[in-house]
């Protein structure tokens, strides 16, 4: 339960918020992540799997999650430096799920982040593998790359990832997913239940190793998770609403395409209107997790406004 003193504390915080630039502060991390995605993967031999997997892993897009793992970690006292193998490592299992996804099994997408599907590019063959390779990867570069953590911590790590991507995480929300397809009549439970573990669990994963790599405490583990449920939450009701609103150019791939799948959303269980105000609830809960962080939560907050005013 939110104290009144926690709800002083979220009005100085949104107060400084008017003062902290999260344009600037983006515009100073991305190349980081950038950099450091395109070191992880050199190609080698056999070339074509890892040209296909470097394709979309430095396609572009925000870096959302990579950036939640920076930021929570340097905001407990960690470093960019201990956190960028997990970071890179989040984007490799995110890329996964995208390529997935576009195949001609899952949701058929021809273009992401405004370019070409990876089975479009190079084969539907070669893109599963390239998922597959990422997915992989992943975990054995965070267990090789990670610098100046205890070891405990880096399979405390690998085991939380692990959690979100598997059949409790990503894949059972795809699943279910998957399954209420066509259906007309898939509550609002159900469709939280897909929706908190295909988006919601990795979202979560990202702030919650973070804070690992930074020895946070069980107490401040429990605070992040709920910041990331309620944000990761939010960001798919917002996302729901863009396929909606936005176009093609905008979102670089596919609009409209939960409703050619006759998918439940959230604004065709709500509307749009419901929806936004669903949403900025969840990340107005979100700040509040954050607030005995002070000034060092800044970041964390200005990313959780991002969630309700992107465009794409």
């Amino acid at each position: 339960m939110t104290t009144i003193q926690d709800q002083t504390t979220i009005i100085t915080n949104q107060a400084n918020l008017a003062a902290f630039d999260l344009s600037s502060y983006l515009a100073q991390i991305q190349p980081q992540v950038e950099a450091a995605l395109d070191n992880s993967l050199p190609v080698v031999y056999p070339e074509k799997i890892y040209e296909a997997m470097r394709y979309s892993l430095l396609a572009g897009g925000k870096r959302l999650r990579p950036i939640l793992c920076l930021a929570t970690c340097e905001m407990l006292g960690g470093t960019t430096a201990m956190a960028m193998p997990t970071a890179c490592a989040l984007e490799m299992v995110h890329t996964m799920s995208l390529i997935h996804d576009d195949l001609p099994a899952m949701d058929n997408d021809d273009y992401r982040r405004g370019k070409l599907t990876n089975h479009k590019v190079y084969g539907e063959d070669i893109a599963i593998l390239a998922g597959d390779g990422l997915l992989a990867y992943s975990f054995e570069y965070i267990a090789k790359a990670t610098q100046g953590v205890p070891a405990e911590q880096v399979l405390q790590v690998i085991a939380q990832l692990s959690h979100a991507v598997g059949a409790t995480g990503l894949v059972g929300g795809q699943v279910v997913d998957l399954e209420c397809e066509g259906k007309s009549d898939t509550s609002v439970e159900t469709l939280t239940y897909i929706h908190t573990h295909k988006t919601g669990a990795l979202l979560e994963s990202c702030v919650v190793c973070g804070a690992i790599l930074a020895s946070a405490s069980a107490e401040v583990l429990q605070k992040l998770s709920r910041y990331a449920q309620n944000i990761g939450l939010a960001f798919q009701i917002v996302d729901d609403i863009l396929d909606i609103t936005a176009t093609q150019e905008e979102l670089g791939k596919t609009a409209g395409k939960d409703l050619q799948a006759q998918k439940a959303t959230y604004p065709s269980i709500w509307g749009l209107d419901q929806s936004r105000r669903q949403a900025q609830k969840l990340v107005d809960e979100a700040k509040a997790e954050l607030a005995s962080f002070g000034e060092k939560g800044r970041p964390l907050m200005a990313i959780a406004d991002f969630i309700t005013s992107r465009t794409h």
